[in-house]
């Protein structure tokens, strides 16, 4: 009889006998079953949480790795390899999705590769958008395919782009023929925190998966200014910038003591382990079978997915994107991530940013902004065209972003634009330095510069072969290169997202 059963058997006589009734003797318990006898068992009560897809381990050197990728060599072309390293009449070899070999024109070229003449070409790495919407904000333009803004909270961090990113937009194939092989999509900026950024590589592919950039670091969109206060202004607010400042506030401080359940719950987990690893050892000692007394494990602390993206934010494994026009603004950021104890990666848009440059400079932020767009809304009505230029000549890290589906198209001349500004303004720049700005430093905003954004052997085969300089408004890319494979040739077209089959695609001079 278990000791629950005896008890209630005892109260039960107890009560009978205050009732004044006639109750039989008690029955003398019979010794316990040895083979009841049990050992509680060391319970792992993570066991009994539903895992779910667990992302695959890819690591980011994988990128470089394109078993399909043939063997191509391009030669006697001008090729500028954003190292500051120029090389005229120069050869470069790709192979297995990397670069194998680099150099003039005796450079040896393996047997069996197809060759290809690059006279009167410039070859570049190929460029690399750090702000754009492409696939969340797809075409054609409807409330069918907007899904660049969950805008139900001013702060939505569980939401992701890489989930409502269709590699079906049809803006995809004319980004590739401008040469974006890599591009940061990213949600809008209606929310402080809209979630997570997804980096890809602009490729043909089925499901965002496919399309995904391998081993690219996690994101994180903000925004501040006028954006969030404008849409949340009537729906709950924040209504000021005051407001701003301190749900961020709120939102990191909560997080802040999720991260800290999350790390007293490792903590206790890791000390049972190893009591029960203690425990095994003397299990495996006692001559007499017995065990120690198993336990259960602490329980795992309940996942919040939008807590997830902010304590990651603070553990320093997602880097944060800040959508920000007005350097007041970036200076209230800064002092909040001080606050909260996270970095900044980058300033997006930062029209204002030439005024700070000399801390963002300092503290290692990067600038991503357009050459000349400027007063389309009150917090942008200070932007410069010599922005870009004055912040490089500081010792920042500057990109040319597009935010738009026309402009990733020719990021190139925007580029081209954003140097001749600096020129005219007595900023010393040269063409390496604008080509920087669209391969290189947006490749360090993504956190993929040690694979992508330069031309250097064992680098990833990110290439795109121009007619002429690419800071020419006459530019056309001719051939496109993604992870050493042709993703666009001029000499065929453009093609056709599934979307578009069915339909003629007649213009071969795009974009």
């Amino acid at each position: 009889m278990s000791i629950s059963r005896r008890r209630a058997a005892g109260a039960l006589l107890t009560l009978v006998a205050a009732c004044g009734g006639h109750a039989r003797p008690p029955v003398a318990p019979k010794p316990p079953d040895p083979t009841l006898d049990l050992v509680a068992p060391w319970v792992d009560s993570a066991t009994f949480r539903p895992a779910g897809r667990a992302p695959a381990a890819v690591a980011l050197a994988d990128a470089t790795v394109n078993p399909a990728a043939p063997t191509l060599a391009i030669t006697d072309a001008t090729i500028l390899t954003a190292t500051g390293r120029r090389i005229e009449h120069g050869t470069i070899v790709l192979g297995g999705g990397a670069i194998r070999a680099l150099g003039g024109p005796d450079t040896a070229i393996p047997a069996g590769a197809t060759v290809v003449s690059g006279a009167g070409k410039v070859i570049t790495p190929g460029i690399i958008d750090a702000h754009s919407h492409l696939g969340v904000y797809a075409a054609p333009s409807a409330r069918a395919t907007d899904d660049g803004n969950e805008a139900t909270a001013p702060t939505t961090a569980a939401a992701r782009a890489g989930f409502g990113y269709w590699p079906g937009d049809p803006q995809i194939a004319r980004a590739l023929a401008g040469g974006v092989t890599t591009a940061l999509i990213l949600p809008g900026s209606a929310n402080l925190i809209g979630g997570r950024g997804f980096t890809v590589a602009f490729r043909p592919a089925r499901t965002a998966d496919e399309a995904a950039f391998p081993g690219a670091p996690a994101t994180v969109k903000m925004a501040c200014g006028e954006n969030p206060k404008r849409v949340y202004g009537e729906k709950g607010g924040p209504q000021t910038r005051m407001g701003e400042y301190a749900a961020f506030r709120a939102a990191f401080d909560e997080a802040a003591t999720y991260a800290g359940k999350q790390a007293a719950y490792a903590d206790a987990r890791a000390r049972w382990e190893a009591r029960r690893a203690r425990a095994a050892e003397l299990d495996a000692a006692r001559a007499d079978g017995k065990q120690v007394p198993g336990e259960t494990a602490p329980e795992p602390v309940a996942i919040d997915r939008k807590l997830e993206t902010l304590a990651g934010v603070l553990r320093g494994e997602v880097l944060v994107q800040v959508h920000c026009y007005r350097a007041d603004d970036m200076a209230q950021m800064l002092a909040l991530a001080d606050d909260e104890g996270f970095t900044i990666r980058s300033f997006h848009h930062a029209l204002e940013a030439y005024k700070l440059r000399d801390v963002l400079a300092a503290r290692g932020v990067a600038v991503n902004t357009w050459a000349d767009w400027w007063g389309f809304k009150l917090e942008a009505y200070d932007g410069i065209p010599e922005n870009a230029a004055l912040i490089t000549e500081a010792g920042g890290r500057v990109t040319i972003h597009s935010d738009s589906e026309i402009g990733i198209q020719r990021l190139n001349q925007e580029a081209a634009k954003a140097l001749a500004a600096g020129r005219r303004a007595g900023v010393a720049l040269d063409e390496d330095a604008a080509l920087r700005w669209i391969t290189a430093n947006p490749a360090w905003v993504l956190g993929i510069d040690s694979v992508t954004g330069t031309l250097e052997v064992g680098r990833r085969a990110d290439v795109v072969v121009w007619n002429g300089t690419p800071f020419s408004v006459y530019a056309k890319a001719e051939l496109v290169i993604v992870a050493g494979e042709i993703a666009y040739d001029r000499a065929t077209g453009l093609r056709p997202a599934d979307f578009e089959l069915g339909h003629t695609v007649t213009d071969r001079s795009a974009p």
